[in-house]
């Protein structure tokens, strides 16, 4: 076999890997997805598994990196409508965005935001939960400088709505809730929480 055919095996047999994981996380969070559960869905060894990461924290790791990105690019890119006539509106289209995703694809948003993790795991959420702060405290630094909303310490305000979103979601998409969420509902109620809680 040829180094370059290799390598390209190697990239599909990681790539499977990776695919079978989030399938798994999907559908049963991150305790059904078992290092062997993610080899037999992925139609590979366990051994395949241990040559591409050290254990199942890496992997997992890598995955949740992979899926955050996503969430990130899509909460960027709905924050930078043109559309949007003002920096509040941008911030909600954000809010928004993270909040419909995660009742969208509730077991896995549940195992992103609160499900017990692996310690790499957990890292990966603080970095994260700060990129989504960052991205937040510029909208709302614009929406003060504008006068849209009262003077405040913008970081501060970010750090809070991003925690207390997260922790709003956890009932509505956690494995025990009692009925699936109502999205619709549920992203209204968050929008009103973020227009008092900004001063708006």
């Amino acid at each position: 076999m040829s180094d370059a055919a290799a390598t390209s095996g190697r990239a599909t047999t990681r790539d499977r890997l990776l695919a079978a994981a989030l399938e798994l996380t999907r559908e049963g969070g991150y305790a059904a997805a078992s290092v062997a559960a993610i080899a037999d869905r992925a139609g590979a060894s366990r051994g395949a598994l241990y040559r591409h990461w050290p254990g199942k924290g890496e992997l997992y790791a890598e995955l949740f990196r992979t899926v955050c990105s996503r969430e990130l690019s899509a909460m960027q890119a709905a924050g930078a409508d043109p559309a949007l006539p003002t920096a509040v509106a941008r911030a909600e289209a954000v809010l928004g965005t993270f909040c419909t995703r995660a009742l969208r694809s509730p077991r896995l948003a549940w195992t992103l935001i609160a499900e017990p993790v692996h310690p790499l795991v957990e890292a990966e959420r603080l970095v994260f939960r700060q990129r989504y702060r960052e991205d937040l405290t510029l909208l709302l630094q614009a929406a003060v400088d504008d006068g849209e909303i009262p003077p405040q310490d913008a970081a501060l305000t970010a750090a809070a709505l991003v925690g207390a979103l997260g922790e709003a979601l956890v009932g509505p998409t956690s494995p025990l809730a009692a009925a699936p969420p109502d999205a619709d509902a549920i992203v209204a109620a968050l929008l009103v929480f973020v227009r008092r809680a900004v001063g708006c």
